[in-house]
């Protein structure tokens, strides 16, 4: 597996269905009464984030996904942590329904908000760099996906295409992505780490490639 140099490769692979990594997950915050759980995935791009938070949004009827891409459109590659928490987690934590409009949206003329109705039981929040110091008091769990950057590459390049413009944007990306990862090693801090995609065999429809974190959390 390519990794980005500082990134451990996850060991001791295994498979479980996807109900018992929920299961696990919710586990992590035994606790949590009057309000959801909020549970972070995180990974590079292309690494699989949202595919993965939808598959946990079925596996959990009722609960909520949140896109930090929409946090940080047209404001910060990653300079959003403090927006998210104020205005997305603050008020889950509080048991309380989201709507909120970033001021970007805002200065746009993006329509729409980003919801989460009230009584959802889990919120999944996925996104690069959801899974830092700053935000880890708000996060019960957090899930890091781990994939071959060639792989990862492969599929950003069928889905953003390879124009100039996007040239720019990936190595501008990357220029804040690297040094960030490397501070935060959300791969030390999370949960659970999943193989994406996996190196064992398993059946994707209900089944998970799961490892445990590669390290002391930071």
């Amino acid at each position: 597996m390519r990794l980005h140099p500082g990134e451990t490769e996850a060991a001791g692979r295994r498979v479980v269905s996807v109900r018992d990594a929920v299961r696990r997950l919710l586990d992590a915050s035994p606790g949590v009464t009057g309000r959801p759980r909020v549970i972070a995935i995180d990974g590079r791009g292309g690494a699989g984030k949202t595919t993965l938070a939808e598959r946990l949004r079925a596996a959990v009827p009722g609960s909520a996904v949140v896109h930090t891409d929409d946090i940080a459109w047209n404001h910060a590659y990653f300079d959003w942590g403090a927006v998210l928490a104020e205005n997305v987690l603050r008020p889950l934590h509080r048991g309380e329904a989201v709507d909120f409009r970033p001021d970007a949206w805002i200065a746009h003329d993006r329509p729409g908000s980003i919801t989460v109705p009230a009584g959802a039981e889990v919120v999944w929040v996925e996104g690069t760099g959801v899974v830092r110091a700053e935000l880890a008091p708000w996060l019960d769990a957090s899930v890091w996906v781990q994939g071959d950057l060639d792989e990862q590459e492969r599929l950003l390049l069928a889905r953003d295409g390879d124009s100039p413009e996007q040239r720019e944007h990936v190595a501008n990306w990357l220029r804040e992505e690297l040094p960030f990862l490397l501070r935060e090693r959300p791969w030390a801090r999370a949960t659970m780490i999943v193989a994406g995609p996996p190196h064992v065999g398993h059946d994707p429809d209900t089944e998970m490639v799961v490892a445990p974190p590669t390290g002391p959390r930071g």
